[in-house]
Parts: structure tokens; sequence; C-alpha cells
């Protein structure tokens, strides 16, 4: 799925009006009623509703909205937020048949901000459009939305939230129990610094024209189910354990070998041929015991003083539970040095890599480095806002031929060509010590398979994510709970729901 601006976006609105000859009033009137087809399957008639429009096009939808909610036996009251009286064209067509049925108050002052009694809020007073914050009684209005405790649900946008460029006014942004988002993810919806204003997404398919939307060009995108299947590779019967390459998964050392046991169970779990875990001698009696499936390399008592290995590996993921010794540091250095094949690198790796910038010039092109923020921002130094560090990461990813896979909700995957993917799966369940553990024994797994490495980087984090989705919405754990064992428990159900069908609402 693509991430557009809103320039785009209108676009391709226009050109869905002339090639599916309907007219913009009955594109609104869609979008509208697939809001609706959602409210009602989430809320009872019991509730009643408050719906605050602005005077475009997204107040527009809430006009509609509206009378669909009113039509269906809720008891609405709408407010029209009177900001400017250049109103747009369908929104005064949708006004008038609005005011036939019930009536409209306005707000065009403090005074006029009545205190609010609703079960729901339906937020529609600005959309993707906005370019500066709100201010006066607006903002007064959106201040009172988020202080009254009320359930927000934001039509497209949280008002006063700007899609592709930082917000830095956020006392003037409407916070969010649920947006619903119109055919697009938005890029300032994925991003964590406005997660607490955007709340849950769900994304409405609208029906833009289809060629219109593969015709426009875009560094940004969400992988959802459907990318996904593209990506995935089936068996075919004559497959053999030599036909899914040979990972090898390097890390541990002592009260750390919990990280390299991690990974490397994700790495045999995910569908690796064979699978070598390179590990001192105090990690090799766990290692053999708890994963059976996998050979085990031994070099040093409490760390790794070697990385000598005898084998022909597919792949390598190297840093969990490595240490940070300057033993370890020099080992390192003197592999990456020697080392010609694309890396997995995580934790302690990445940990030296940031201590010792030279390194990062040691690295293979394709190579995957896999930091949560914290460990981003030792790479790159401290940034203002999360439109900065993608930014910083793009940068990043091109100038040394990386790709970067930036952990965190929606985690976003950055490639040397600087494409950005950003991830739909997984919830919170997924905080938790060990996940990134078994992230890096999947990306391993995958290119030992022979997926290229952004397909295995891909594939992995929405497999990743997806663990938690299904063990969390089907009873089993909650978020709180969850494990990275759960992690590994769960990778075989999520390439079963992988093949499940698609739906429209993602």
């Amino acid at each position: 799925m693509k991430i557009l601006t809103p320039e785009q976006i209108k676009d391709i609105d226009i050109s869905t009006i002339r090639n599916e000859t309907i007219t913009s009033l009955e594109l609104m009137e869609r979008a509208a009623t697939r809001c609706f087809e959602w409210f009602i399957s989430e809320y009872s008639k019991e509730k009643s509703i408050s719906v605050y429009c602005g005077i475009g096009n997204n107040g527009g939808d809430g006009l509609v909205l509206s009378r669909l909610l009113f039509d269906y036996g809720f008891n609405v009251d709408t407010y029209i937020v009177d900001f400017s009286k250049n109103y747009s064209d369908n929104f005064k067509l949708n006004y008038e048949i609005l005011e036939k049925k019930l009536i409209i108050s306005h707000i065009d002052s403090l005074d006029s901000i009545a205190d609010i009694s609703s079960d729901i809020i339906i937020d529609a007073i600005f959309g993707v459009g906005l370019n500066s914050s709100p201010i006066g009684f607006t903002k007064a209005l959106i201040e009172k939305i988020n202080g009254s405790n009320k359930e927000v649900v934001s039509i497209d946008m949280p008002s006063g939230l700007f899609a592709n460029k930082n917000t830095s006014n956020k006392n003037s942004i409407i916070k969010s129990k649920t947006t619903l988002t119109f055919q697009f993810a938005k890029l300032a919806l994925l991003l964590p610094e406005y997660a607490e204003f955007s709340g849950s997404l769900k994304i409405l398919d609208i029906g833009l024209h289809k060629e219109s939307i593969n015709a426009i060009d875009t560094f940004y995108h969400y992988t959802i189910k459907e990318n996904i299947n593209k990506i995935y590779r089936s068996r075919t019967k004559f497959s053999h354990k030599g036909t899914f390459g040979h990972s090898l998964l390097v890390g541990g050392s002592t009260g750390k070998i919990g990280a390299i046991l991690l990974a490397t169970k994700a790495a045999v779990k995910s569908g690796s041929g064979l699978v070598t875990a390179l590990v001192p001698k105090c990690g090799y009696q766990i290692l053999q015991t708890s994963v059976p499936e996998a050979m085990v390399l031994v070099e040093g008592e409490n760390h790794l003083d070697s990385l000598y290995y005898s084998i022909n590996p597919s792949a390598i993921g190297i840093g969990p539970g490595l240490g940070t010794v300057v033993g370890t540091h020099n080992v390192l250095k003197i592999f990456l040095e020697d080392n010609k094949i694309s890396l997995v690198l995580d934790a302690d790796a990445l940990n030296h890599l940031s201590n010792h910038r030279k390194m990062l010039n040691l690295l293979p092109e394709g190579s995957v480095l896999t930091p949560h923020p914290k460990e981003f921002e030792r790479l790159v130094g401290k940034w203002d806002n999360d439109f900065e560090k993608l930014k910083l990461a793009t940068e990043f990813s091109i100038n040394f031929q990386i790709i970067l896979v930036l952990k965190g909700a929606h985690t976003a995957i950055f490639t040397p060509d600087g494409n950005v993917y950003f991830n739909s799966t997984g919830n919170t369940g997924l905080s938790t010590g060990g996940s990134g553990d078994v992230l890096t024994g999947m990306i391993t797994s995958f290119i030992s398979q022979g997926y290229s490495n952004i397909d295995a980087s891909i594939l992995a984090v929405y497999l990743h994510g997806s663990t938690a989705d299904i063990s969390i919405n089907s009873g089993e754990e909650s978020e709180e709970s969850f494990s990275a064992s759960n992690i590994i428990d769960n990778i075989g159900k999520a390439f079963i729901e992988l093949r499940n069908d698609n739906n429209n609402l993602v």
C-alpha cells in the first residue's frame, strides 16, 4: 500500500471522478458510508454522538456521516466549526440536505462552545490538507474535546495533525481513540511521536481508481498482507533441507546466552534448512539441550574470542548477547575486515558499531541493521522530531548501502534505494526482552532460504508482528504476559494466517 502526500491524494480523487464518471459529491458519500459501516459495527444505538464538522470536504464527510447515523437511529448532535465562511461546494450541498433532518449548531466563538454530554465524539474538523495549526476558538474547542474524556473517532486525520510534516503545536491536535483514514495510511499516523493523537488506525478502502494509484510514485509504503503474499514463496514437493540454506547465529556471553538461544530457535522455526550457533563455551550445553535441531560451534570461555567457523553459511546473524568487552570488539573488527557475506546485525553488534563508527564502512552492501530507537540514536545522534528521524534513517541507509530495520510500532524498513516500508502488524506485546533477538533469527533464516535481504526483512517484520496479533486476539496471552518465547511459538500460526484472504479493513 502506497503512502501518499495530500497533493497526490487530491490528484487521485480527481482521477477517480474522471475515470469512474462519478461526482465528487458521490465520492464523498462513498467515503462517509465506509465510516458509517465501521461505526455501526463498533457502537450500539444507545450511544449518543456529537459530530464536529469543519467547513471543507472533511466537514462534508462529517455531515454525510451525521445523516447516515441519524437515519439509522442514533441520537446525533451536529456542530459546524465556523473558523471561515469559505465553505466548500460539497459541504454546502450536504449541509442543505442535513438541515432538513435535524438542527445544526454553529461554533464561531469561545462563548458558543457548549459542554459535551454525548458518549462519542466524531472529529471531522480538518483533514489531510491542513498546513497550519488551529488557533482561537477552534483550538479552544480541540482542547475542550481532549479534556472531555470521551471516546473520539477522527475522520481521515485527527484534526490539527499535519499529514506529511512535523506538527510542533501539539496542544492543537485532537487526541483520538480511533482514526478512520481513507484508502492510504498517512505518514504522520505511522510515527511514534504522534501515536497519542491517532490512536488505533483503521484504513478504509473507498474504491479510488487503481490505475491512477499505480501510476503515482512514492518512496513510502505500508506493508499489508497482500504485499506479503507476493513475497512469500511456498515450498515445492521435492524441496529438502539443503534447499533452504544454512543460517549461522553468532553471539552469547556469560549471562546473555538467552539472547542467542532465542535467535537460534527463531531461525529454526522460520524454516532455515540448517542452523548453527557460534557461542562461547558457557553456552554450549544450554544450546545443545534447548535447541536439538541446531548445531553448535564454540569459541572462547565466557565470551567469543574468535569468530572462526568451519561451515559455509548462507546467511549470518550476529549480535544477540555478544557482549561489549574490548576483546569482543577486536574479534568483531577482524571478522568484518575479512567477511564478504552480507550480515544481519543486532544488539551488541550495533553497540560496537556505534562506539567505533569507522567499522560501518566494513559492512558488506545489503547488510541488515536492526536497531531500536535508542540504538539508532547512538549510531546517528539525536533528532528533533520523527520527520527528522526519517530523514536521518533514509540518509544512513543510502550512505552505507545497508538495510535499516528501525524497530517499534509500525517498524520501518529503510532500503539503499531510498524506499521506506512501514509494517502493519504487531502490538505492545512485542515490547519485551528478547523480541529483537527473535527478529534477528527470523531475518537471518529468510535470507538463508534465498529471499533477498530486503524481502527477508519485510517478511520477517510482518510475521514477527503477526505472532503478537494472533496470540493477543485469540486470548492466549495478554499484551502484558506476552514474551519473546511466545513469538517463536506462534511463528507457525503466522504462516498459516498469511494465507488467509485479505480484508479491506487493515
